[in-house]
C-alpha cells in the first residue's frame, strides 16, 4: 500500500502569526520511510526535467534539496536570507503570506544554460520560489522545474498562478483553511 505524504503533514493554527495555518513538514522528516518515498519522487521529476542542479530556498529546500542532490549525484545550490552567503551575491525580494522577505543566491552557482530544479517544502503564494527562479534565470540558468511537497491553495494561495511559466510539480495538496 502506497504512502499517503498528507498523513506525514502537520496543522499548526497562528504560527508564525494569528491566522496563519502552518504546514508542518517536521512529522515527514522523522519518519524515514515517508522521508524516502519524498526523495524517490523528487528524483524521478527531475530526471523528467533533466536537471543538471538542484537549489534549494533555506531552510527546507535544503531539507529536501540535500539528498535528492547526493541522491542523483548532482551540486546543490543553497538561497539564504540576509547576511548568511560570503561571497559576491544577487538577490530577490518577494511578498509571502505573512510578510515580506529577500533571497540571495551566490553570484558563481549557476553556470549559464544549466538546467536548475527548485525544490522546496511548501508552495503558498509562490513568492520564495518567484524570486529563486528569477536569481536562476539572471545568472542564465534554465528553470526545467519547481518541485514541491505540499501545495496549499484557497484564501489567496496562488502560488501556482505565479508561477504560471514554469514546470511546477507537487505530490500534496492542502486547503490553507
Amino acid at each position: 500500500m502506497a504512502l499517503n505524504l498528507a498523513d506525514y503533514i502537520a496543522a499548526i493554527p497562528n504560527f508564525p502569526s494569528k491566522g496563519i495555518l502552518f504546514r508542518d513538514v517536521t512529522p515527514l522528516i522523522q519518519n524515514g520511510e515517508a522521508f524516502k518515498e519524498v526523495t524517490n519522487q523528487l528524483e524521478v521529476y527531475a530526471r523528467k526535467v533533466k536537471a543538471d542542479i538542484i537549489v534549494g530556498p533555506e531552510s527546507r529546500g535544503f531539507i529536501f534539496g540535500c539528498p535528492l542532490a547526493v541522491q542523483m549525484g548532482l551540486g546543490f545550490v543553497p538561497v539564504r536570507k540576509p547576511g548568511k552567503l560570503p561571497r559576491e551575491t544577487i538577490s530577490k525580494e518577494y511578498s509571502l503570506e505573512y510578510g515580506s522577505n529577500e533571497v540571495f543566491m551566490h553570484k558563481d552557482a549557476i553556470k549559464p544554460g544549466q538546467r536548475v530544479l527548485i525544490v522546496d517544502d511548501l508552495l503558498a503564494t509562490g513568492g520564495t520560489a518567484k524570486a529563486t527562479c528569477e536569481m536562476v534565470e539572471e545568472l542564465g540558468g534554465v528553470v526545467a522545474g519547481c518541485a514541491f511537497i505540499v501545495e496549499l491553495y484557497g484564501n489567496g494561495m496562488e502560488g501556482r498562478k505565479m508561477l504560471e511559466d514554469y514546470n511546477v510539480f507537487s505530490m500534496v495538496e492542502l486547503s490553507d483553511q
